[in-house]
């Protein structure tokens, strides 16, 4: 299993010339992936521009749209347009999760029905595919039997939304059931996620900043703050049983937008 490192893209408040200054420490310190969240109607940077400055500064490392809520860009010839660009800039390096995302806010902000997310994805992915370079990787967000559906008709893989490996694992042996029930050769490519804080003061910080992000989830929210990784045995035990569970691609995603948590999570996974 590989081990990636999210952007600090959608921490509110984080200055976004952290976002290049982060993509090359983390390529420096060995990570395999940079991850990007994706929102509209919240604050931070859009991901696939994001990504596109992180690899205008790196070399290496893979760059993640984890996941890019795809009905928001409207139909498929823009978001193809924008996925060829960062793919130009970074050739073989991207990964383009998609997903129709849970936030009614971002639908709402766009002018967009969210009731009918699911069925504007399907419609953009139809037409995508044709449209994207081939060294660009397509993955599809979300566990419901809907996305497994997708992902075993148009992509390479899935990208669980995070939780503890047990979560991980019911969702891996249903994604590749998914895939063989389609009549897919191999296997699907499977990317996991989690949160992250270490250091002094960060656990708290963390999950203030956590618990804003995920306050549309409601009672659920307590729960995603809770599953908070802020020491290195946590952090260790996580990436373990992600990897037992037969994770291809594991991102860690930061709660705290200080460039020294690239180098406290380097500490514990050793990337490199």
């Amino acid at each position: 299993m590989r081990v990636g490192i999210g952007l600090p893209t959608t921490i509110a408040g984080a200055p976004a010339a952290l976002t290049p200054a982060w993509a090359r420490r983390a390529e420096a310190a060995g990570f395999a992936a940079l991850g990007a969240h994706d929102r509209l109607a919240y604050d931070g940077l859009e991901a696939l521009t994001a990504l596109a400055a992180a690899a205008a500064v790196t070399e290496r490392v893979r760059l993640a749209a984890l996941v890019a809520v795809g009905p928001l860009r409207g139909g498929g010839a823009l978001l193809a347009r924008q996925a060829a660009t960062v793919a130009a800039l970074a050739p073989g390096r991207l990964t383009l999760g998609l997903g129709a995302g849970p936030r009614r806010d971002d639908y709402e902000l766009a002018g967009l029905p969210f009731e009918r997310r699911g069925a504007l994805l399907d419609a953009q992915l139809a037409g995508l595919l044709d449209r994207l370079p081939d060294d660009v990787e397509v993955v599809i967000g979300g566990g419901a039997d809907a996305a497994l559906a997708r992902m075993a008709r148009y992509a390479a893989g899935c990208c669980h939304g995070g939780g503890p490996p047990r979560a991980f694992r019911a969702a891996a042996d249903r994604a590749r059931a998914a895939w063989s029930d389609a009549g897919r050769p191999g296997r699907p490519r499977l990317w996991g996620l989690g949160y992250f804080a270490l250091g002094p003061g960060a656990a708290e910080a963390g999950r203030r900043a956590l618990g804003r992000y995920y306050a549309f989830a409601g009672a659920a929210a307590a729960r995603i703050e809770a599953g908070l990784l802020t020491t290195p045995e946590a952090i260790a035990a996580h990436a373990a049983g992600y990897a037992e569970a037969g994770c291809d691609e594991l991102v860690l995603f930061p709660t705290v937008a200080d460039l020294h948590q690239v180098d406290r999570l380097a500490e514990v996974v050793r990337p490199g």
